[in-house]
């Protein structure tokens, strides 16, 4: 597979009243095309800074991060999908208003075979019965459905998933997990994800990249091979909980606690 994201050497300062903060510092990986791979560190390390950083909507201060070969910026941020910790739905808007929203905003040239693809999304994950409907109405899970469709509709090259899940209860979380990694590796997407969460990282995740305490540095990189196509069944792989014993000690260097 050839690189789609390359990060290379990048640092990130910003200042406070009192002096200036190192955030990031010589950060260096790479993403390959339709790879899932997650980011993880310890609390404020500034995971969703890499992601920032990445969509173009803070500056390196300094290295490069490039996009199929281009440099990141507003040239081509229409190129990046970005899913927040809320799915930030308009509850006055219908769910297919939701999701034509950037179509809406936009008016791209192919807006026609945009709206089509919409539609198609709608069938292909037994949404299109709840088009008419306000995000209200639709359980937590279905809602980030729709959010995650709402992204895929303006077809990025690659999707930032920042904590997608942190709203939603342990039991609705696993089941969104498998249907977002389901539907992005369907779509053929290549995505970043970040979270707190180790075992949702390793379910979801073809590579994990380690950060460290702040000023974060790339610590580790680990390539995942699981048994098992969906999330949910790769937490069943004798491999993962040693993995996750593996990860804990490289995040907090101590034991796992009970």
């Amino acid at each position: 597979m050839e690189k789609l994201l390359e990060i290379d050497k990048v640092s990130f300062f910003y200042q406070t009243k009192k002096e200036e903060i190192c955030a990031l510092q010589d950060l260096t990986f790479s993403v390959d095309e339709l790879e899932f791979a997650s980011i993880a560190g310890p609390s404020g390390c500034g995971k969703t800074t890499v992601l920032s950083l990445i969509a173009g909507l803070l500056p390196a201060s300094s290295g490069s991060i490039l996009l199929g070969g281009e440099k990141v910026g507003k040239d081509n941020h229409e190129k990046i999908g970005y899913m927040f910790q809320r799915d930030h739905l308009f509850e006055w808007r219908t769910i297919w208003k939701n999701i034509t929203l950037g179509i809406e905003l936009q008016k791209p040239k192919d807006k026609d075979e945009k709206l089509e693809f919409a539609r198609q999304l709608l069938q292909k994950y037994d949404l299109y019965g709840f088009q008419n409907r306000k995000p209200r109405e639709l359980s937590g899970g279905m809602r980030q459905r729709v959010a995650l469709i709402r992204t895929l509709v303006m077809q990025p090259m690659l999707l930032l998933l920042d904590e997608p899940f942190s709203a939603l209860d342990f039991q609705t979380r696993l089941s969104v997990c498998d249907d977002v990694h389901s539907i992005i590796k369907s779509e053929k997407k290549t995505a970043i994800l970040v979270t707190h969460d180790i075992s949702e990282a390793l379910s979801m995740s073809d590579k994990l990249v380690i950060l460290s305490s702040r000023p974060a540095t790339v610590k580790h990189i680990e390539m995942l091979n699981f048994n098992g196509e969906t999330p949910l069944l790769r937490r069943e792989d004798p491999k993962f909980g040693a993995l996750f014993d593996f990860v804990w000690k490289k995040l907090t260097n101590e034991n796992k606690t009970t």
